[in-house]
């Protein structure tokens, strides 16, 4: 089985991504498989991070929380998972941000996923300035969520957790883990093979960045149509960045094969074209500074980059620039939008092409700043086109457009109510600022009919959640 995060071959499992990305089987458009099942009841489940939230008086020692999905549409939440819990390793220190990021996975093919969450600020020494990171997998099938780590920062600076996707890179039938690692300059790329048991594995590092590198996003998709999973990086380091793709060969032996100088915030991977590989949308597209040329020179409140798979062609031969400029694409494009902070896919209508949904955190609701909003894409035969931009002010869609509310700010699709078609989950982590309880995630069904059915509004209000249930949506499980 696939595993992967952020978007996935056209349809991206629960909250996830963006890399996340999460792994599918096969053509994620045709796919009807739940693709994040926490709980075992078939239903697609929502995994929130809040790696900022207060645990036990610790500031920023973050938690989760799983929204599990229902046949009406998700509604109770697991309440608070964090390393209070005895089942979890570590415990609960400021600064562990606990929930930095979030991968679904199914870890044993056996349809009840595991959640991988990285905890960027863990300390593993007396020293709670050190900031080497963990990245753990939970198990909820059992009555208590237990966790396992499956990998540990090397140095005080490693902050290893922020960002992370998983697949099977290397075809022996494990899901593998690729994560962002730091040092005192630089950064790198590191790639953990499975199983993701805590037995101690030795790690490879795919690369290394110059001074001051990060992985910005990570992503899994078949880009070659060969039936095997491969690794889609974007990266940024004071002088240089770029958006590369990493392929295992038939020796499980790990080569870049593809790269490009523009770099992004988010990525998605779909088949969008339905060719029969995957394509790779990377949003907030930006140039790498010592290059004098980028795919998009138009990139006025922000631009999405696609670049399309072929079994025939080089990868990224074909490459489209999208922005809320383009033909028929809900919005205007302005200063600050954010417009492809946050991407996901999946088939939201039921014609078997996946819709790209990208988040639009800045967007301007009216004279409302920084209420947020959010465009899906049509799925077409060439690709995504067009598409309708939402809000909270849009029909149907609870609450009201503040501002910094961003809603937008984060992304996913799953079949969350199983009625056979895939819906979008969006968040707002500004929601409610300054409140003991802060932001929220709405769930938008989809419908095959032109209007949009009722959506509802998911927040740690309404939970019960603790106070310092802060951000709320901040990270999503791609």
């Amino acid at each position: 089985m696939r595993a992967r995060t952020l978007a996935a071959t056209a349809a991206v499992a629960a909250l996830t991504t963006a890399g996340l990305a999460l792994p599918l089987a096969g053509s994620a458009a045709a796919a009807t498989t739940v693709r994040f099942d926490f709980n075992g009841d078939g239903y697609a489940d929502i995994a929130v991070g809040m790696p900022d939230a207060t645990v036990n008086g610790k500031a920023k020692a973050g938690y989760i929380s799983v929204i599990y999905g229902g046949p009406q549409s998700p509604s109770q939440s697991t309440g608070v998972i964090s390393q209070a819990e005895s089942g979890i390793p570590g415990t609960p220190e400021a600064g562990d941000h606990f929930g930095s990021s979030l991968a679904p996975v199914d870890v044993n093919g056996d349809g009840v996923f595991e959640l991988v969450v990285g905890a960027s600020g863990e300390s593993l020494t007396s020293d709670q300035f050190q900031d080497e990171g963990t990245i753990t997998v939970l198990d909820g099938s059992q009555w208590n969520v237990k966790g396992t780590t499956v990998a540990r920062g090397v140095s005080e600076y490693s902050s290893i957790g922020r960002t992370l996707t998983t697949g099977d890179y290397d075809g022996d039938g494990d899901t593998d883990l690729a994560y962002g690692e730091n040092d005192e300059e630089g950064g790198a790329l590191r790639f953990r093979p499975g199983p993701l048991t805590a037995a101690p594995v030795t790690t490879t590092t795919l690369r290394d960045y110059g001074m001051g590198g990060i992985t910005r996003a990570l992503a899994t998709g078949d880009f070659d149509g060969d039936g095997r999973d491969d690794l889609a990086t974007t990266w940024q380091a004071n002088d240089d960045s770029g958006t590369f793709i990493t392929r295992w060969d038939d020796q499980a032996e790990p080569a870049r094969w593809w790269a490009d100088a523009d770099r992004g915030s988010a990525l998605a991977t779909a088949d969008f074209d339905q060719d029969g590989t995957d394509d790779l949308a990377i949003g907030l597209v930006q140039p790498n500074p010592e290059s004098e040329t980028t795919h998009c020179q138009d990139r006025l409140g922000g631009a999405l980059l696609l670049f399309k798979g072929s079994k025939t062609a080089r990868f990224g031969t074909e490459n489209d620039c999208i922005t809320q400029s383009s033909p028929e694409v809900g919005g205007a494009a302005e200063k600050g939008d954010d417009f492809g902070a946050a991407l996901s896919a999946g088939d939201l209508n039921g014609d078997s092409r996946p819709e790209l949904v990208i988040g639009v955190p800045g967007e301007d609701v009216g004279t409302v700043k920084d209420a947020g909003g959010y465009v899906v894409m049509n799925g077409t035969e060439h690709g995504p086109y067009g598409g309708l931009a939402r809000s909270q002010s849009t029909p149907n869609m609870p609450g009201t457009a503040e501002t910094g509310d961003r809603f937008g700010a984060q992304v996913a699709v799953g079949d969350y109510n199983r009625d056979g078609l895939w819906d979008t989950a969006v968040s707002a982590p500004g929601e409610n600022a300054g409140e003991p309880r802060s932001g929220g995630v709405w769930f938008a069904p989809s419908s095959t009919q032109e209007t949009y059915p009722q959506g509802k509004s998911l927040t740690p209000f309404g939970f019960a959640l603790p106070h310092g249930a802060i951000k709320y949506g901040e990270v999503l499980g791609l």
